[in-house]
């Protein structure tokens, strides 16, 4: 029989050093099959699932990618992205064996013994683009998020060949690649609708000048009503491309304070709008909230690919979209400052986006 909490460890303090320095993440607490959710991890009142409303009967869009070419497909992805800011695609051309290896190799690297995962905690990783971890940011959190996750940002192949765990880096490599056609094809539609004819090369790395890779995982968790996966935030990306298991557990946020469930769909990605592109959009595409439950009977996984402008980017509202006298809604941010000021404390919604407000 696997040992409870109580006769595992004495204090809190314990738990801190098992779980986020030593490597076992919460799947080390989550493994050894303990009956209570450790105070760390719950969350208050107003964070929690429970007694929040869901829309049932809502839900995001889900597009037919199988005819690129054909208008209405174009003003479905644009209409999801100023609507929505999330939206389902399937037929997009990333193969499904790309996709179930991926999978595959995130469980795989999460499977590994804790010495072999630690090697990529902050302190130890070869590289700083190589981040293993647990929560979002353990050290700003008043409660913890019941995750733990690979991040990986992608310089170049090269550099992950040599960096990245052997484990998953083939598979995450052949992701990344396959889903790149998507994403060009996809910003090429969203910019068209603002007026911007050609993402010249200046757009293009603000648009999507670099790429990060996280491996997540949400293990069993003995009490899920009383913490989160992931709580309440908005992406600081341009676009993010997420790969979900069958689990489910993923919510945005719907009209009235509600949250609307993405549903897992056999072979589909889903698509959100980041804060980036709500700042260069100058709110015409909406960067919406978002959160992850935790889940009693399931481990769950996903594997989102972040596109980002470069950290020394600075971004603003497109002058294509200014140009009929719209007035603008955001300043100039660096964008390094932006993704700084994200990680600087926990999640907590939409506030991030008030740096970057006239």
């Amino acid at each position: 029989m696997a040992p409870t909490l109580a006769v595992s460890f004495n204090d809190s303090s314990d738990i801190t050093d098992f779980v986020l320095n030593k490597g076992n993440g919460v799947k080390g607490l989550s493994d050894m099959g303990l009956e209570s959710l450790p105070k760390q991890y719950i969350q208050p009142l107003e964070e929690r699932m429970c007694g929040t409303k869901i829309m049932s009967h809502e839900s995001i869009p889900i597009i037919d990618m199988s005819k690129w070419d054909d208008p209405k497909v174009a003003e479905a992805i644009c209409e999801a992205a100023e609507k929505w800011g999330f939206f389902q695609i399937i037929n997009h051309g990333v193969p499904i064996e790309v996709l179930e290896n991926v999978k595959e190799a995130t469980h795989q690297f999460f499977r590994l013994p804790a010495e072999e995962k630690r090697k990529y905690l902050k302190e130890f990783s070869p590289s700083n683009n190589v981040r293993f971890g647990t929560s979002f940011s353990p050290e700003a959190e008043k409660a913890l998020e019941w995750k733990d996750y690979l991040s990986l940002f992608y310089v170049s192949k090269d550099e992950a060949s040599a960096m990245w765990p052997a484990v998953c880096k083939d598979q995450v490599l052949e992701y990344m690649k396959r889903s790149e056609i998507v994403i060009r094809k996809l910003l090429d539609v969203l910019m068209k609708n603002l007026n911007v004819t050609e993402i010249d090369e200046t757009k293009e790395s603000l648009l999507m000048g670099s790429k990060r890779t996280n491996l997540n995982y949400y293990p069993i968790c003995p009490n899920p009503e009383l913490t989160v996966g992931v709580g309440r935030h908005s992406d600081v990306s341009t676009l993010t491309f997420l790969l979900q298991d069958d689990i489910g557990g993923l919510y945005v946020r719907g009209n009235n304070d509600s949250w609307i469930h993405v549903p897992p769909v056999s072979g589909s990605i889903v698509i959100n709008v980041g804060d980036a592109l709500q700042i260069m959009s100058n709110g015409r595409y909406k960067s919406i909230e978002h959160r992850v439950i935790a889940n009693g009977n399931s481990n769950r996984i996903s594997v989102p690919i972040f596109i980002n402008p470069r950290p020394s980017d600075k971004i603003s509202p497109f002058p294509e979209v200014l140009a009929s006298g719209e007035k603008a809604v955001y300043k100039e941010v660096l964008y390094s400052d932006y993704v700084k000021h994200f990680f600087r404390k926990a999640h907590d919604g939409k506030k991030t986006i008030d740096l970057a407000k006239i």
